[in-house]
């Protein structure tokens, strides 16, 4: 016996628009919608395997347990109140969607070919006006469940306010004990309750630059790409407020020396490389990458050595451990994600702490007001901007930016964004985007106002562009202006907490992942024994 297939979300009945009349072999004229019937002999099978059922097998998370009034919760309960107006609002948006479902099912048994037989044109239209008022009022329910969600985001956000005030303390427990919030509205409960405000905290980020902890240097660190570094060059450049050169040996391998001569201090990298060997320009002494002299003219040999650094060369960019620790076996991954093409690598020497430059990094609110002639150029300012993340985690994505970002330790940051055309992003996540821009940024601490910045830009599509001549000239142009924007405001930065302001003395939610940067550093610089998310450091490493 065979059956006319029901309306579901897998493509074997269409529906859409037309004006046009058709024959009666499966399409009919009402109401200007047309509809494809499909036959099947398995229907009953058909409604049992449907892969969507599975959407709709959500349990009602039942009514929340009552609060008495004036009752104040500390930030955990708090949450959990929270987490259920999300659970609701799910299950409630579910049913929205499932009632819209059954009123199309029977709008298309009503507009099918074969009814004709059996009703009248009147009972048909008689039935699709009360289709039509239903299928209204559930549109109505589901902009209702929307209002829901919404709320609930927002005082999702209080709530994550209300932590990171709480990952602020010293960890003292009489003040956390202290520390309490009240029971928020809920979006299923009509109750309102007074808050309880709890004292602010804030990030202490002020006075004049500071040597660098020692404990920072126990880190791999990219110093430079590979492709600016040739047999016959050079690259000089400080790193904790040390002068270092690298060159490539007679195997072509890299290393990093002192960049001064041990006979009478002058800067190494004035000189040339020869044969695999750096060449002192005063008096013409060379220096093999491990830091032994091995050429010494017009005098008797002797036995020197310069200071030399661990280096190694891994995808496309040059590593060295600065630190007294043994350095860890094992490099982080800089490379992009599969599908992506290497466009830009740009190195640029800013006058800034490394760690203010990783805090605007690591910022995209500031992208509306600060960016303006350049990529946000156009952008709206969102009513709300929240960085999601994991509990424990260093990174996440901007909401509502399609923006994924990260914090690799020590010093790098990486983000994906979702784009459509220059200067316009597309859809609300990443992953809804078609084409998206990958960048890396690496901060080197050169000294305590100057940092090396190492940035590389990375496209999935429109591989050509590579081959364009002069374009690396253009990127170089946009990545400069767009750094001059924000350069300015940071040096501000830069000079009123030197004086004494406090760069961090009011964070909010959106400065989220900031904040997770600083509260990493604070713990290696205090030598904790056991650094704040540790398992995304030790799983990234």
């Amino acid at each position: 016996m065979t059956t006319v297939a029901s309306l579901s979300l897998v493509p074997h009945l269409l529906i859409k628009p037309s004006f046009r009349c058709c024959s009666r072999k499966g399409v009919g004229r009402y109401g200007g919608i047309k509809v494809y019937a499909v036959l099947r002999d398995d229907g009953a099978e058909y409604s049992k395997n449907n892969n969507w059922e599975a959407l709709f097998h959500v349990d009602d998370p039942g009514p929340r347990v009552p609060i008495a009034k004036g009752k104040f919760l500390d930030v955990n309960q708090a949450l959990e109140v929270v987490r259920f107006d999300i659970q609701y609002c799910d299950w409630r948006a579910r049913q929205d969607l499932l009632t819209i479902m059954v009123l199309h099912n029977k709008v298309v048994e009503v507009l099918n070919p074969l009814a004709r037989e059996f009703k009248s044109i009147e009972t048909l239209s008689k039935e699709l006006a009360e289709l039509q008022q239903e299928l209204a009022k559930a549109h109505n329910q589901v902009h209702l469940s929307e209002s829901r969600v919404s709320s609930a985001l927002d005082k999702l956000a209080q709530m994550e306010t209300l932590v990171n005030d709480r990952l602020l303390q010293d960890g003292s427990s009489s003040a956390s004990t202290a520390e309490c919030t009240s029971l928020p509205p809920s979006t299923s409960s009509t109750t309102r309750v007074e808050a309880k405000k709890a004292p602010r905290r804030s990030l202490n980020v002020s006075g004049p630059l500071k040597p660098y902890n020692a404990s920072l240097r126990n880190f791999w660190y990219p110093i430079a790409f590979s492709s600016d570094l040739k047999d016959d060059t050079m690259v000089p450049m400080d790193c904790f407020e040390e002068q270092w050169v690298i060159f490539r040996g007679k195997d072509g391998r890299p290393g990093c020396v002192q960049n001064t001569c041990a006979h009478r201090a002058c800067p190494l990298h004035l000189g040339s490389v020869k044969e695999g060997r750096i060449q002192c320009p005063y008096h013409g002494w060379e220096y093999s990458t491990d830091g032994k002299c091995e050429k010494m003219p017009s005098t008797k040999m002797l036995n020197v050595r310069i200071r030399s650094l661990p280096c190694f060369e891994q995808e496309g960019m040059v590593w060295i451990w600065p630190g007294d620790d043994p350095p860890k076996s094992t490099i982080p991954s800089l490379l992009p994600p599969s599908g992506f093409t290497v466009h830009a690598e740009i190195v640029m020497e800013l006058p800034v702490e490394h760690g203010l430059l990783l805090d605007n990094l690591l910022d995209l609110a500031h992208a509306p007001f600060t960016h303006t002639s350049t990529f946000a150029k156009g952008w709206s300012v969102p009513s709300l901007v929240k960085f999601l993340t994991p509990s424990s985690g260093l990174q996440g994505y901007w909401d509502p930016y399609p923006i994924d970002m990260e914090f690799r330790p020590p010093c790098m940051v990486l983000s994906t964004i979702g784009i459509s055309k220059p200067g316009k992003l597309q859809g609300k996540s990443t992953q809804q985007c078609s084409t998206h821009l990958h960048q890396l940024h690496v901060c080197l601490p050169s000294s305590r106002n100057k940092t090396r910045l190492l940035y590389r830009m990375s496209l999935d599509f429109a591989p050509w562009l590579k081959h364009i001549p002069f374009m690396h000239l253009l990127w170089s142009h946009f990545a400069e202006k767009v750094l001059n924007e924000d350069l300015r405001l940071v040096l501000g930065q830069q000079e009123r907490m030197v004086s004494g302001a406090n760069v961090w003395n009011w964070p909010v939610s959106y400065d989220k992942l900031g904040i997770r940067y600083r509260l990493w550093r604070d713990a290696i610089e205090r030598g904790a024994d056991r650094l704040p998310f540790s398992n995304q450091i030790e799983s990234g490493s």
